[in-house]
């Protein structure tokens, strides 16, 4: 079982721009300066052991949208502009007719924005099951794909699609998953999802804000995460940010995803949804901070095994 992300980015995609892969390529020249390559191999080898990844990759990109892989039924958590590209590996990787289970955090639009662009929803045979808290999922996704917002309408689609409203505080068996649900801190009110399956567990928290562990928020998902295998936790914003200007506007810190992971006795904390204004190099001091942090702060009894920063493509052995 591993998680694979499509997209990590909050808010709205942030593509690298033309004059952010220059300054890559001129940091890379720099750094091969007086180096000799005899062969292709020797290059790449340089590139993936000695770069860093500021340099050879990004950590913005699309908007959420993360995979659970190990079943026969596939589990997609949100549906932001990151869904489009798991559509296309789908739709040339998998055996049509395929079953797809779509779970929402929330039907902002960065996280419902990928839908109109899924293939596998395009072709008759394929079952799209859609979930969430909210109970207006059908209204939302239908809405967005309606004149004059979009061309194409939602009907039109030819996959069989079923909604399913979750109650917070109940637990279904999905998937093959066994999946809770947890209410959560954000404007219009977003929900956290648990996933039990083989003596396995992991937890999807973004757009949730926990500022201090006097919230019953705070508390609430240390429980919900108690022993998890993975916890993908919203580190939207520095602390600095998260205390200041952008308090209340229903994001979390990397500091506080360490706190919350360590007292939940977590073993991997992906921190995930970056701020899309923020270039890749502030991106690595938040993901070091966090590091930094734990190295400091957490209890000799911690079960935090490894700290990730999410961006497209990684993959997360369960």
């Amino acid at each position: 079982m591993k998680a694979i992300v499509w997209g990590s980015t909050g808010s709205l995609p942030a593509p690298l721009t033309s004059d952010a892969l220059r300054k890559k390529i001129v940091n890379a020249i720099i750094a091969a300066k007086g180096r000799k390559f005899p062969s292709r191999d020797s290059i790449e080898r340089f590139v993936r052991d000695e770069l860093p990844f500021t340099t050879t990759g990004t950590y913005n990109g699309n908007t959420s949208c993360v995979e659970l892989r190990g079943g026969n039924e596939y589990v997609l958590l949100d549906a932001g502009s990151g869904l489009r590209d798991f559509g296309h590996y789908a739709f040339h990787n998998i055996s049509m007719p395929a079953h797809f289970h779509i779970f929402f955090s929330h039907l902002h639009w960065d996280h419902i924005q990928g839908f109109p662009f899924f293939l596998p929803a395009f072709f008759k045979g394929n079952r799209i099951d859609f979930y969430g808290g909210h109970a207006d999922i059908e209204k939302a996704i239908t809405i967005q794909q309606q004149p004059p917002f979009f061309p194409v309408t939602f009907d039109y689609m030819q996959a069989d699609k079923h909604f399913h409203h979750l109650q917070p505080g109940g637990s279904s068996t999905i998937a093959g998953y066994k999946v809770s649900v947890i209410e959560q801190n954000h404007p219009g009110v977003s929900y956290g999802y648990c996933f039990e399956r083989d003596g396995k567990k992991i937890v999807y928290s973004t757009d949730s804000e926990h500022r201090d562990e006097t919230e019953p928020s705070y508390d609430r998902l240390i429980e919900f995460s108690r022993d998890a295998d993975l916890l993908i936790f919203d580190a939207q914003y520095s602390l600095l940010e998260a205390i200041g200007d952008k308090a209340s506007w229903g994001h979390s810190s990397n500091v506080i995803g360490v706190e919350i992971a360590g007292k939940a006795r977590a073993k991997h904390l992906c921190l995930f949804h970056s701020e899309h204004t923020h270039d890749d190099e502030t991106l690595a001091k938040i993901y070091q901070g966090a590091r930094q942090y734990a190295s400091l702060s957490l209890q000799p009894d911690s079960f935090i095994s490894k700290i990730s920063m999410a961006y497209d493509g990684l993959e997360i052995d369960i």
